[in-house]
């Protein structure tokens, strides 16, 4: 229904006549255009994120299996989902990847592809749940809109996937009840599976089994392979591979990088030993030197889908130039996949290898050292993304180089294209109680949760690493770690669980000295007053905090004077907010852009209460450029929010109807039910001010709904007041 009414979908004409019989209207002069919409795209395009093609790389000299494909893109044509099984490292992935890519010109809704890990070592399998969370996600649909429940999530996939026309590759399923939700229900959507079972307990998937791959294929895959005929009997290496494609690039890698070699002495090297396909990988390992083994044994530790040579090299505590020749050998053999420049991933069974290569090692001192990169690259964006909170994370093993992080648009790429390794990185040290790098990922994911959303994220990652931060027995830690905790759950706007987090913080930091922080506490709890809307509390704080704070800490300065002026402002004390912070925007352009926005805003809210409405709107459109320039959309959603309200005090409300709508998009697409429902309220007074109530009560109900699901209390009584304002 939800759909229907934000015209992201057409209802059947039924259903039109239903909602009309229930408007008491006429749905006959609907006729005519729901004939020419439902003919159309049912998708609205706005906000709709562009077509994803997420295949992996296809392989250059894909060879053989031209029956098995000639059925697959055939199967395309008449059924909407396709198994295939078989064995590890037979070739499955790269023949749905090729296909995959042969179909995208006939599938233009989409090329999506999700590794599920049912057989990856190492890595747990990615459950429904999450796996519907991802899709949704890649479809564009914001966390916002995305259900709880795998139910819910699977009738929504199943909604999205009938408006589209997209083709899907769920690689390395674990069985059948592993990929049962996340089949399409009608449309013409594509899905193609691959797994090392057969998928008899799914009605209506056309299955696809590999073998190994005939003589005369597999003697074509390594000839083209290896770069040339070779004399010597390439039926006994063949054999000695057992056809396998993996096995046989693998081997085939190891004889064109050795012109002398023979056929014979490729086979050779293959007789110690039972004839079995591991030979094979384990032929490749005998050709290893000390050191690239070494390197082929710590990828197969490596908790994320991928690594960059830098991380690399922090895993093995080697140079950086060392680790990069380690990984091109390994390349060059087949042994490492190399899907984009610079970035290093391994097939299962090889990950399977490296683990097996060397069992009794022990997995912590490589992942201490992989998480004190992520660590030290985390600090280097901290550096550039600046945070008063006294945060004391701890790097006890620097890694041996960091990629250049010196200005801010490289810093936050570098974390967003790092951000799934680092997050499985931290689990991963949780897990195994390495407490340093547990303790500084969970408090340094502050900075990505903050600019982009996912406060209930940063909630858990600091719950689950609050065992460490007290094993430490550091009590500024420990201070930080409850901070950030009262910090997130207000945000999330569970404030009866926020101060007594904020609470315990602070008497840890008075105990150890730390002003700073004490008066940042303050200053949060002084947030919390105006929430409930005490600003006289809030200002108290504030106040205290002032006194306490030393003149040469400029940033904290920043903040409480910034928050002092928001009180104010409540207040209505709008001459002396202004005050307050005209005496401290110079500083604060002086140190970093968000601190510059702070001032804007309460200098903006301020200019609106003094009645001046062109300043107020040119200073919020200011913190509307500053926040899109420092790629903050959560901020950018508050200052569009600044903005409408100003729009409608001039008058031009639909602008501002049109400027809350953005906001709300972005705060939907960042899943933060809290600032949505904060920024519903002043959304429906701007429906309101068009004249047209049905919408703004909408918009009332929703802040209501969103307020009582998420224990908002202190929202819902808004929330009720203009509902009964309306009606």
């Amino acid at each position: 229904m939800s759909r229907y009414f934000s015209g992201q979908a057409v209802p059947p004409w039924p259903t039109v006549v239903a909602l009309c019989k229930a408007a008491g209207r006429d749905p006959r002069p609907l006729r005519e255009v729901w004939e020419r919409a439902k003919d159309g795209p049912s998708v609205s395009t706005a906000g709709t994120a562009p077509v994803r093609n997420d295949l992996p790389h296809d392989i250059t000299a894909f060879t053989g299996r031209r029956a098995e494909l000639d059925a697959l893109l055939g199967a395309a044509r008449t059924t909407s989902v396709v198994a295939i099984d078989g064995m590890g490292g037979v070739g499955k992935s790269a023949l749905a990847v090729h296909a995959a890519h042969l179909l995208t010109a006939d599938f233009a809704g989409g090329q999506l592809y999700l590794d599920l890990h049912g057989f990856t070592p190492g890595r747990e399998r990615v459950e429904p749940g999450e796996a519907l969370r991802v899709l949704l996600a890649a479809l564009g649909l914001p966390p916002g809109r995305i259900p709880d429940g795998v139910a819910e999530r699977a009738a929504l996939w199943r909604s999205e996937l009938a408006t589209r026309r997209a083709i899907v590759l769920l690689d390395n399923a674990a069985d059948a009840d592993h990929v049962r939700e996340l089949l399409p229900g009608a449309g013409r959507s594509f899905v193609l599976i691959t797994s090392r079972r057969r998928m008899v307990e799914l009605d209506g998937v056309q299955p696809v089994s590999l073998d190994v791959l005939p003589t005369e294929e597999a003697a074509q895959l390594f000839v083209e392979s290896v770069g040339g005929t070779r004399p010597g009997d390439v039926g006994e290496v063949l054999r000695r591979c057992g056809n396998l494609p993996l096995a046989i690039r693998v081997a085939a890698a190891r004889l064109r990088h050795r012109p002398a070699w023979t056929l014979d002495t490729l086979v050779e090297r293959l007789r110690d030993g039972e004839l079995a396909v591991s030979d094979v990988f384990e032929m490749s390992l005998r050709q290893l030197d000390p050191a690239q083994r070494r390197m082929f044994g710590l990828l197969g530790l490596v908790p994320g889908e991928d690594i960059d040579a830098y991380g690399a090299a922090a895993l093995a505590g080697i140079p950086l130039a060392n680790a990069r020749s380690l990984l091109e050998d390994l390349v060059d053999v087949h042994l490492v996949q190399e899907p984009a420049a610079g970035r290093y991933r391994m097939h299962d069974l090889l990950r399977q290898a490296a683990r097996a290569d060397d069992a009794a090692a022990d997995p912590v001192p490589p992942i201490a050292r992989l998480g004190d990169y992520y660590l030290s690259g985390m600090l280097a964006v901290k550096k550039l993304v600046e945070i008063v909170i006294s945060l004391p994370v701890v790097v006890s093993q620097p890694p041996p180089a960091l990629p250049d992080l010196a200005d801010h648009d490289t810093a936050v790429d570098w974390m967003d294209t790092e951000w799934a390794n680092l997050t499985a990185t931290f689990s991963l040290a949780v897990h195994l109680r390495i407490d340093a790098p547990a303790v500084g990922l969970g408090q340094l994911a502050l900075m990505a949760h903050a600019r982009r959303g996912g406060m209930a994220q940063l909630r858990r990652g600091l719950e689950v690493s609050m065992p460490a931060a007290q094993r430490l027995g550091v009590p500024r830690v420990l201070a930080s770690h409850r901070y950030l905790l009262g910090a997130a759950l207000m945000r999330l706007g569970r404030l009866k669980e926020a101060v007594p987090e904020l609470e315990a913080a602070r008497v840890l930091m008075v105990a150890e000295g730390d002003i700073v922080s004490e008066v940042i506490t303050l200053e949060q709890l002084a947030e919390i007053r105006l929430y409930v809307s005490d600003p006289d509390g809030a200002a108290e704080l504030l106040r205290q905090a002032t006194a306490l704070l030393p003149p040469r800490e400029t940033a904290a300065q920043v903040r409480v004077r910034a928050g002092l002026g928001q009180a104010l402002v409540q207040l209505g004390e709008y001459r002396e907010a202004r005050e307050v912070v005209s005496e401290v925007i110079e500083t604060a352009r002086g140190l970093d852009r968000q601190k510059e926005r702070m001032c804007l805003d309460v200098l903006g809210r301020a200019a609106l209460g003094l009645g001046d409405t062109q300043t107020a709107l040119d200073l919020a459109e200011q913190a509307v450029a500053l926040n899109r320039a420092t790629r903050h959309p959560i901020f950018e959603a508050i200052s569009l929010t600044d903005t409408a309200v100003v729009l409608r005090h001039l008058g031009r409300t639909e602008e501002a109807t049109s400027g809350h709508a953005e906001a709300m998009r972005i705060l939907e697409r960042a899943g933060e039910p809290h600032r949505m429902a904060r920024i519903l309220l002043p959304y429906a007074e701007a429906c309101l001010a068009t004249g047209d109530r049905d919408v703004a009560a909408r918009h009332f109900q929703a802040a209501l709904e969103i307020a009582t699901a998420h224990g908002l209390d202190y929202l819902v009584s808004a929330a009720r007041t203009g509902l009964a304002r309306v009606s």
